[in-house]
């Protein structure tokens, strides 16, 4: 139950924070267009033995991609902290890949939390996995790659 009001929470922060930002005309996303890494895309460097792998954080409730690393919903604190703990040994120049999966961006409690920390941290290429709608329909309905 506890979780349950903690997501309810994070989204009505999330949807007051959307409103207060489309009335002052800013886009209040961590995150731009080129921090963005389409479906396909990652893929295909999954795909591609010769191509240098990300790290890959799934940070929502979905199944792994092939190679993420499961750190859980990070909403929640402990899941944000335990996200902070595995990023320690990645160096800031390696490409860091995260996605939650369970819905589109505006409605996500995980993705922002998560992208600002690794902004914070100093990350040089931190990407979110460009899931329009959610991890299904957006890569294993693609047959994509998964653990």
């Amino acid at each position: 139950m506890k979780n349950y009001k903690n997501v309810l929470i994070a989204l009505f922060t999330i949807i007051l924070t959307n409103i207060a930002m489309l009335v002052s005309g800013q886009s209040g996303e961590p995150w731009t267009s080129k921090d963005l890494i389409e479906p396909a895309t990652l893929a295909s460097v999954l795909s591609n033995a010769k191509a240098q792998k990300p790290v890959i954080y799934n940070i929502g409730p979905v199944a792994d991609i092939k190679g993420a690393i499961n750190i859980g919903g990070t909403s929640s604190k402990a899941n944000l902290d335990k996200l902070k703990k595995a990023l320690v040994s990645v160096p800031k120049d390696k490409m860091v890949v995260i996605y939650c999966g369970c819905c589109p961006f505006r409605n996500c409690p995980n993705i922002r939390p998560a992208f600002t920390l690794l902004k914070e941290l100093g990350y040089k290429s931190p990407k979110l996995l460009n899931l329009k709608q959610n991890l299904k329909v957006d890569w294993t309905d693609y047959g994509y790659p998964m653990d």
